[in-house]
């Protein structure tokens, strides 16, 4: 017979039952407050009318074997006359029979013969006999009496209330509210039912003295217990399970009923329900307000048995019920399955405190739109992943310790849902956090960290909310996003993982906004082959690799974050990339700024990009971005450098106060630069050189250490329409055999000349306007001058220069036309060219001091070209 076939057929027969019961039984919880106040009336009519009162103090029999509790639901209604008394019963000390006795006993009769007499009594005697007077009152209610009864009955080490349906809480007997917690725990416990097998007579005492004392509902087995509850009325029925392994216990739950451990120390390690075949426990429709706390659950099927266990649990929690399971240790070693199953609609559990650990299969499985609370759960050393959440089923788990898995952490799959608030969860063998299939769970405030694999993997059209978590120290990236995975990772903490921090590659989309990325081994975030995310307000920085890495035809919308202080370029792209990077800060790199190679394409607008222990933007080998409205400063090799083939279109820029040129131009790249304004250089504006080529049009050029446009060494570019002006050196330099096209520029008040051409170059030149310039060169040779007064080592006049033999000068070395009038007079001179050069005796640093300049300076060759910027080495990473 089938699993469901079976629960059928005994539900059934439980329905059947409960039809034919003839009269209910009406048991309701009664309290030993109100029971105490009908026994003093009893005896008070009792007494009345006699000169000194008659109190009845039972006591339990020496020889008897275990101590007892209150009985107080059923009481004598008048007290036994004394003439019905055995006299070998009671010391006659303890029956006064006047005024003298009464006084003896309660006055006289010294405190520690009074415990000792009370120490024979059971709990309701002891509520009796706090009616006699105030001296009594206080010795009845001792801590230590009730004490020793409490723990007689229910074994438990501290005291448990039961202040409402479902809940049960143990209380510090030394720091609460209540005066004798003891006795208040009975009152809140006593109307429950015991499964301790062996100890009948210690709840059923026999004998007619005990007889209305204590009457507690004893059973040998559970299943015994609640199949007695099933068949009476009342409210809120407790069944206590003692200490002891309870197997082949068929326990289906359809009743609101508490099944609670009951053992001294910690409850679960002695308190043992186990099955090997059908689930251990199994609440199903009717159990709405069902418990089962402190009990140790086992489902271990022979493994020796054909019969199939995929659909049976240690723990199964059916559809319409919502049962509380709280404190218990929960395990199978079912190879296939779960610990826990919680299905179907209207499943609806709180589980909390529980420890569901060391399965061979998947620890809590949630599925079939079943919901629940799952709370301050250790979910640990599974074989299958810690929890399966499926199939649109949406719980809420808060404060799980999810660890040490033998596959992944959470497992959301096939439409399923879910709250994850507050977890913790790590050390899981593969990811700490997957979703997969339509799955679209919320994560907050938890902590993914330590996976052997990464963080967070989203894939196959997974979406979830990832929110304000702590991501860190994972093997491989913290978050992976690919196969049209589209979650939201918004205001998290991802860092120092082992390789990246966001991985987002095959068709991977997602929204990765105010994020806080750092210290990863490699990029920040990396997209790659065809994925489409959008990066925004992210902080990515001090990452031992580079900040944002898109390569392969990754694209994506990259817009607000803050790119800083990465060991490699802040952005690379790369083999046919092509993102949106928009009003970004991109700065303070120990390399490139924004790196394009290899075929890197995409659009570069509004982006603040500055401080970088190289250029801001490096473009090379066939890359062709679109670089516009952007502010590119404080680069210490140079603002955007074009090299190796780079192309791209570089449009409406700033670009300003670089420790070297603001554009290079190098080595057969040919990019447009368009309206840009290439401004306060602390070297040249534009520099051109080898082979570079290049179309500079409609740019504002100003205010450069050196020539606002330096053009070098089989350089072709074509100047249009450019304002070149207010320059620290000459507007225009075209040296080296270099060549250029120049059309209706202007070109005014530059320092050392407007258009400077060496000897053997013959630029185009059309309706080109140079006036105004200051030509400080020839102002220095008028009178009689060193070069190097003007120039100093760092700027590059151009004018004729000569070699003197005698001095034995190389062609590193160049002397001005006042130097070889004046210093070198009489020697073996040559002229060379005319030319970029300082003076190099000007400079001191030939063998004769130069008779036109005071002390000598810094020892330095003669440099015909600017310095040549740091090309990026940054290591490509697939």
């Amino acid at each position: 017979m089938s699993n469901s076939s079976m629960r059928s057929t005994r539900l059934s027969g439980r329905k059947r039952g409960r039809k034919a019961k003839a009269k209910p039984v009406q048991r309701k919880r009664r309290y030993a407050d109100a029971e105490i106040a009908a026994e003093a009336k009893d005896i008070s009519a009792s007494s009345s009318g006699q000169n000194s009162g008659k109190y009845f103090l039972r006591r339990r029999h020496a020889n008897q074997e275990h101590c007892s509790g209150e009985k107080l639901d059923q009481a004598h209604a008048e007290a036994v006359p004394v003439k019905r008394r055995r006299k070998s019963s009671c010391n006659p000390a303890l029956t006064p029979t006047g005024a003298v006795g009464a006084k003896y006993l309660q006055e006289d009769l010294p405190v520690e013969v009074l415990l000792k007499i009370f120490s024979y009594l059971l709990e309701f005697d002891l509520c009796v006999a706090s009616q006699v007077c105030k001296k009594f009152r206080e010795i009845a209610n001792d801590l230590k009496l009730w004490k020793n009864l409490y723990q007689e009955v229910f074994e438990y080490d501290a005291p448990l209330l039961h202040p409402e349906v479902q809940v049960f809480k143990f209380i510090d007997a030394s720091d609460t509210e209540y005066d004798n917690p003891w006795k208040e725990s009975f009152r809140h416990l006593y109307h429950g039912f015991h499964v301790r097998p062996g100890y009948h007579n210690l709840y059923h005492p026999k004998g007619k003295k005990s007889k209305a004392s204590r009457h507690l509902q004893c059973f040998q087995t559970v299943e015994q217990a609640y199949s007695f509850v099933d068949k009476v009325d009342m409210d809120d029925p407790i069944i206590f399970v003692h200490s002891g392994l309870y197997q082949g216990e068929f326990l289906l739950i359809d009743i609101d009923v508490s099944i609670i451990g009951a053992a001294p120390g910690k409850v679960i390690d002695h308190v043992f329900i186990e099955r090997e075949s059908e689930s251990t426990v199994m609440f199903v429709e009717g159990a709405r307000k069902a418990y089962l706390g402190y009990i140790s659950l086992r489902f271990m099927p022979d493994i020796t048995s054909s019969v199939p266990h995929h659909r049976h649990y240690a723990l199964e929690i059916a559809e319409s019920c919502s049962p509380t399971i709280d404190q218990c240790r929960i395990k199978s070693t079912s190879v296939v399955g779960a610990a826990v199953c919680v299905s179907g609609s209207g499943a609806d559990p709180t589980i909390k405190h529980c420890v569901i650990k060391d399965c061979e299969n998947v620890g809590l499985y949630v599925t079939d739109y079943a919901q629940g609370v799952y709370e301050d759960n250790e979910i640990s050393g599974n074989a299958l992943a810690g929890v399966w959440v499926k199939n649109h089923s949406n719980p809420i788990m808060r404060r799980n310790h999810i660890h040490h898995g033998r596959d992944v952490g959470v497992f959301t799959f096939d439409n399923g849902r879910g709250y994850f608030d507050s977890c913790n969860i790590h050390n899981n063998r593969i990811a700490g956090f997957e979703v997969k299939a339509g799955a679209n769970p919320t994560v907050v405030r938890s902590e993914i960290h330590h996976g052997q694999t990464g963080g967070i993997y989203v894939h196959e059209n997974g979406r979830g909310q990832f929110i304000d978590n702590k991501i860190h120290s994972n093997s491989f990236a913290g978050v992976w996003i690919t196969s049209n995975g589209d979650p939201t990772i918004r205001k998290n903490e991802i860092y120092n993982g082992h390789q990246g921090g966001v991985y987002i590659f095959e068709h991977g989309r997602g929204l990765i906004e105010d994020n806080n990325i750092y210290g990863n081994a490699l990029a920040g975030i990396q997209i790659r082959t065809h994925s489409n995310p959008i990066v925004r307000h992210n902080k990515i920085h001090d990452g031992q690799h580079g900040g944002i890495y898109v390569h392969e035809k990754g694209q994506g919308l990259t817009e607000e974050n803050e790119v800083y202080s990465n060991t490699l370029a802040g952005v690379w792209i790369t083999t046919g990339s092509t993102p949106v990077l928009r009003r970004n800060r991109i700065h303070s790199g120990k390399q490139v700024g924004v790196y394009f190679y290899d075929n890197g394409h995409g659009v570069l607008e509004d982006n603040d990009i500055f401080n970088h222990l190289y250029s801001g933007v490096q473009i090379r080998t066939g890359s062709n971005p679109l670089i516009r409205k952007n502010k590119i400063w404080g680069g210490q090799n140079g603002g955007i450098l074009v090299y190796n083939s780079g192309l791209g279109m570089i449009e409406d820029n700033e670009i300003f106060d670089n420790a070297m040129a603001g554009v290079w131009i190098k080595t057969d790249s040919n990019p447009v630069l368009r309206q840009n304004k290439i401004y306060d250089g602390r070297d040249g504006g534009i520099c051109i050189f080898n082979g570079g080529k290049g179309i500079l049009e409609d740019n504002d050029i100003f205010g450069n250490a050196q020539a606002g446009v330096l053009i070098s060494t089989q350089s072709h570019p074509i100047l249009r329409r450019n304002r070149i002006y207010d320059g620290h050196a000459a507007g225009v330099e075209i040296t080296n055999n270099a060549t250029a096209s120049l059309e209706d520029n202007k070109i005014y008040n530059n320092k050392f000349g407007g258009l400077c051409v060496a000897t053997g170059v013959n630029p185009v030149k059309k309706n080109n306007v140079i006036t105004g310039n200051h030509d400080m060169v020839a102002k220095a040779v008028s009178t009689g001058q060193c070069l190097y007064k003007i120039s100093s080592y760092t700027s590059f006049p151009m004018h004729d220069f000569y070699r003197c033999r005698t001095c034995n000068t190389t062609e590193k070395n160049a002397i001005c036309t006042n130097c070889i009038k004046t210093c070198h007079s009489g020697h073996d001179v040559e002229f060379i060219r005319f030319d970029r050069f300082f003076c190099d005796c000007g400079a001191g640093t030939l063998n004769n001091l130069c008779q036109l300049q005071g002390e000598p300076t810094q020892d330095t060759d003669t440099l015909y070209d600017s310095a040549a910027p740091t090309e990026s080495h940054t290591l490509r990473v697939n």
